[in-house]
């Protein structure tokens, strides 16, 4: 059993039978003597796709998400939905494209991920933190422009767009972190 001050961004609970990921938390402190502490949350439920939002009283009981945790594999986008293979069964899941959208950024054909399935359905994939693309385009370096820090745009062979130091050309490989899409090193 989870408590309320266990919520976090990204934390999988069950409510009303379904799994839920908590997309937002907001605590809130009662102006009222003697009264709880409030918790806010915003969740998706992850059979329905729905988002909606329930608040808690501080020290509510909630149970974490049961749900099996498999080894797969990225094999390729479908239009808007992501196709992902269970590397113990050799199973096929489709991902929906609002689920999919997330993180089809960070997905090469053939990238490991964490499947979560519940109930014999995949409700959620996690990529690996850290992953490798290749800069497809971004603006020339220029030397000495100035001392101090500087980053510039840059497209990566997914599509993804961010920011990165101006010494980057065209062709090198670099590491993202996934959880907050950000510029790690060179690869």
């Amino acid at each position: 059993m989870l408590t309320t001050s266990d919520f976090k961004r990204g934390l999988v609970i069950k409510l009303d039978g379904a799994p839920c990921t908590i997309l937002d938390v907001h605590f809130q402190s009662p102006s009222a003597r003697g009264a709880s502490t409030m918790v806010k949350t915003k969740y998706r439920n992850l059979l329905t796709g729905q988002v909606l939002e329930k608040t808690f009283r501080s020290g509510d009981k909630v149970e974490e998400a049961d749900f099996e945790r498999h080894k797969g594999q990225f094999l390729y986008a479908d239009g808007s939905q992501g196709v992902f293979m269970d590397l113990e069964t050799y199973e096929q899941f489709e991902m929906d494209a609002e689920a999919f959208e997330t993180i089809r950024y960070y997905l090469i054909d053939g990238a490991e991920v964490t499947l979560r399935i519940f109930q014999e359905r995949l409700v959620s994939v996690d990529p690996p933190q850290v992953v490798e693309l290749t800069v497809t385009d971004t603006p020339p370096v220029i030397k000495n422009a100035t001392a101090t820090a500087q980053t510039k745009e840059a497209t990566l062979e997914t599509g993804l767009t961010l920011q990165v130091p101006p010494y980057l050309e065209v062709g090198e490989k670099i590491k993202v972190d996934t959880r907050d899409c950000r510029f790690i090193s060179r690869a």
